[in-house]
């Protein structure tokens, strides 16, 4: 070897050292990126006539591992929904309250039948009288703002679909236009590891909506498909079609036609649906649940357990001056009997002040002309008798011997255990997305100790090649004293 290719040698070794430096730097500085992928230098010894002239680059290499990314995006998918399904069930079930503390809708009915039963004792008692309409008006108005709340959750719920379909139908598009440049720059080169990152990026926020599949292609690009075998994006991305709903009354469902489901290309990949592509997990699984299935059948218990009031306290028994068939204490305002009898829940008028009627008549009987006994406590017993008696129940859900108590309870004990399982399933769902996450990140992070290790070799061989050049220089100039 030549003094002079001596000199080149170490020359590249100082650019090579130079450019491993910047690697290591770009990683330190985004340990803590989401998305980041390690990189590193890819050298290769130079060769020229047949001998060794140093060293040059040849890319820059990632450190990603596919099928990790891959099984952390299905399990990320699955803890979206159960992660959505628990915060949900938790709200529902917060708001309801429960049996234990005597909260919601199962505490005011409790007001209701202990204040019905004071009366009872002393029918005379006007304080007694005003706190059994009183309690009989709030436990109304809980059943109406209960079914307000179902009916605003599944409105939520179509709107975080449409925020959904958005927020996928932007990472496709973006994921074409990294597919197109990649294409068109070299692929070992900073410039496309960074594209490759940013494109891993785009497919976390697909993977949170609905599992995908990734198919490389020669080019460097992707196609996106689901687990179902639905395209989203195969060379140009796929739009997938949804309307937002403005109206979300009981008769507004996804099998009625008021509401709206997923398609792309004309394919039905509505969650829940019949059609093969149906999506089976992610926010949209979840979302789509929720909208078309959970929350309807929480607004028909609702409906049972407001009927079975409406029918407990119409009994022609109860009350002998109430015309037979008419409805007694609750009644349905408009008397439609349709889906929704819990938001038209009401006092009857003939008893309620604020509707024109009369208190005594809660006594008296609704059908009363005038005043009769203060202690005639015959119908008011009769009513308590009513509430109090267990009957069987076969209908929204609940099935067996209830009283009305009882029956609420259950209720709100149903959607206490919904909210249990949903936790128990988020935590196993989470446990098992960490231990990918960390896995991958074992094989595909940053760990700075290692890059500061690394970074004293580079210093220890920018040294050395130096140090090459120094000494070569020195020869040189010896040459040049003779």
């Amino acid at each position: 070897m030549t003094i002079s290719s001596a000199i080149q040698a170490a020359q590249s070794g100082l650019r090579i050292t130079s450019l491993k430096a910047d690697v290591v730097a770009t990683n330190v500085s985004n340990s803590t990126t989401a998305g980041y992928v390690r990189r590193s230098l890819v050298v290769a010894e130079n060769v020229l006539g047949g001998a060794s002239a140093g060293v040059r680059s040849v890319g820059i290499s990632r450190a990603g591992n596919e099928a990790l990314s891959a099984e952390r995006r299905s399990l990320g998918s699955d803890l979206s929904q159960a992660d959505l399904f628990a915060s949900t069930w938790n709200t529902i079930s917060a708001r309801v309250g429960n049996t234990a503390d005597g909260s919601g809708l199962f505490g005011l009915f409790s007001n209701f039948e202990s204040a019905l039963s004071n009366l009872a004792i002393s029918p005379e008692s006007g304080s007694d009288m005003a706190a059994t309409l009183q309690a009989a008006s709030s436990l109304v108005n809980e059943f109406n703002a209960l079914s307000d709340f179902a009916t605003n959750l599944r409105a939520e719920t179509d709107h975080e679909i449409g925020i959904g379909v958005d927020t996928v139908n932007a990472a496709l598009k973006g994921i074409e236009d990294i597919n197109g440049k990649l294409a068109r720059i070299d692929r070992t080169s900073g410039q496309a590891a960074a594209l490759i990152d940013e494109r891993g990026r785009l497919l976390d926020q697909i993977s949170e909506y609905l599992p995908v599949q990734t198919v490389p292609r020669q080019s460097g690009g992707i196609d996106i498909v689901t687990q179902e075998g639905v395209y989203l994006l195969q060379t140009n991305a796929k739009q997938i079609e949804f309307t937002p709903s403005t109206v979300f009354g009981p008769s507004q469902t996804l099998a009625g036609g008021g509401l709206s489901g997923l398609t792309v290309a004309g394919i039905s990949i509505t969650p829940g649906a019949s059609s093969y592509g149906a999506v089976s997990s992610g926010m949209f699984g979840a979302l789509f649940t929720l909208r078309d299935s959970d929350l309807p059948a929480f607004s028909d218990q609702l409906d049972t357990l407001a009927g079975d009031l409406i029918a407990r306290l119409s009994d022609d028994s109860i009350d002998p001056t109430k015309a037979p068939g008419a409805q007694g204490l609750f009644v349905d305002s408009d008397g439609s009997g349709d889906p929704g009898l819990a938001g038209r829940l009401a006092l009857n008028p003939a008893i309620d002040p604020d509707q024109g009627g009369s208190i005594w008549r809660l006594r008296d009987g609704i059908g009363a002309v005038s005043e009769g006994p203060s202690g005639n406590a015959t119908t008011l017993q009769n009513m308590l008798d009513a509430i109090t008696t267990v009957r069987p129940m076969n209908s929204g859900g609940f099935q067996g011997s209830y009283s009305s108590s009882e029956l609420l309870a259950q209720f709100a004990s149903t959607t206490g255990q919904k909210r249990i399982s949903h936790e128990a399933i988020v935590s196993s769902a989470s446990s098992q997305y960490t231990i990918m996450a960390e896995a991958e990140v074992s094989e595909t992070g940053v760990n700075v100790d290692q890059q500061m290790q690394d970074l004293l070799i580079i210093e220890q061989s920018y040294a050395a090649n130096a140090r090459v050049i120094e000494i070569a220089s020195n020869m040189i100039d010896r040459l040049m004293e003779i």
